[in-house]
């Protein structure tokens, strides 16, 4: 029988913590897929990695592997900007990476890659192109929002496109908006990039948990971290043939008219791509009720994760996705460390379970006749008035 795993908190924290301190913008996760390898490497789950460097790491279940699986999906790239044009003033105009506004960018301290490794890495600050009160006055109210409306001062003497270009900027280099994490004491987490560090953070969390207690897994469980998520690529590769139920862990939208808790799991009915699968979304809510573990359900007008992302490249597979709540996001986010740790909870309950129909989702085309009867409605004419 599944049961409820204690999760190592202290280890979640310190992986997050590791992971949001490591820029990693869609484009350039090299660095941050070196950790979580590391990290999958001292808790000895085996894995493989992608042509285009997603990780694909397994836990092995009781069934034959050769049978159908299922994964857990969770996304190490986050949004970032990129240069677009140097300015006469020696200042960075930028475009972002991701879906994100400008607004939320404005006195973000940055790190500028240059494409010559060997060489420093850059520091500046994203301002509005008004940013001195004490020059524009009241001016400063009336600037407009966007992209064109800021701009990356940069911490060097430069004042032209040829200092920039000394110290080797161009077009083209990523600028990653540093996150500057922060645990208070009554468990809030503050910092840029929750999503989806504490989605990964989460899962290592039910891997080391799965491993900690020796719990049996009736089917291999994968784990796909993706790369590009955030630019509405995602799990569209990296999905084994067998995989027959798919979780993305990612955030979960916490704002006015949602019902989503940053101290809760919170289980996604729809997102802007439309209902995730009908029996496995109210699998994990029961079995979120089961073992006690406070969770939500929600579904949100604009939102994308990496299930989506699978569906749409033609994954035959169930898909659904649960996450920890995140106030502001794409903006000055914040979680709950009990959001996290209760998204890890369902989780590893979720890995000790069968297949949610077993027997159906033995191989990938069945006959009429054997799907599964609980999906079958009855019609409106013959249900009881």
């Amino acid at each position: 029988m599944p049961s409820r795993l204690a999760i190592d908190m202290g280890y979640v924290q310190d992986v997050l913590l590791r992971l949001l301190r490591t820029p990693s913008p869609s484009g350039r996760t090299d660095q941050v897929m070196q950790l979580v390898g590391e990290e999958l490497t001292a808790l000895g789950v085996p894995f493989t990695m992608t042509r285009r460097g997603a990780i694909v790491a397994n836990l092995r279940g009781t069934a034959d592997p050769a049978g159908p699986d299922r994964a857990i999906v969770v996304h190490a790239d986050t949004i970032g900007c990129m240069v677009k044009r140097v300015k006469e003033s020696g200042r960075l105009e930028l475009a972002p990476i991701g879906t994100h506004s400008a607004r939320f960018s404005e006195g973000a301290r940055v790190t500028i890659f240059v494409d010559d490794l060997e060489q420093q890495l850059y520091t500046g600050t994203i301002l509005p192109l008004m940013a001195s009160g004490h020059r524009y006055g009241d001016a400063v109210d009336a600037q407009g929002v966007g992209w064109e409306q800021v701009e990356v001062r940069v911490d060097e003497d430069v004042a032209s496109p040829g200092d920039v270009a000394a110290c080797g900027i161009q077009v083209g280099d990523v600028v990653a908006l540093d996150a500057q994490p922060e645990v208070t004491a009554s468990g809030f987490v503050r910092s840029r990039h929750l999503d989806d560090k504490g989605g990964i953070a989460a899962a290592l969390g039910t891997c080391k948990a799965v491993i900690d207690a020796g719990a049996v897994l009736p089917v291999d469980a994968h784990l796909l971290i993706t790369i590009a998520e955030e630019v509405g690529l995602g799990a569209t590769h990296g999905i084994d043939p067998d995989v027959a139920e798919l979780v993305s862990i990612d955030t979960a939208v916490v704002a006015p008219g949602q019902t989503s808790s940053e101290r809760t799991v919170n289980i996604v009915m729809q997102d802007a791509s439309g209902p995730f699968d009908y029996h496995l979304a109210r699998r994990l809510s029961a079995l979120a009720t089961e073992h006690g573990i406070d969770h939500r359900r929600d579904l949100y007008t604009y939102y994308r994760s990496d299930a989506a992302s699978a569906l749409q490249a033609g994954a035959e597979t169930r898909a659904a996705v649960m996450g920890f709540g995140i106030d502001a996001s794409h903006g000055h986010e914040r979680t709950h460390l009990d959001g996290i740790r209760r998204t890890a909870e369902l989780a590893a309950v979720y890995l000790q379970t069968e297949l949610t129909f077993p027997y159906w989702d033995a191989g990938p085309r069945g006959e009429l006749r054997d799907f599964p009867s609980r999906s079958v409605q009855p019609a409106v004419e013959q249900r009881p008035c």
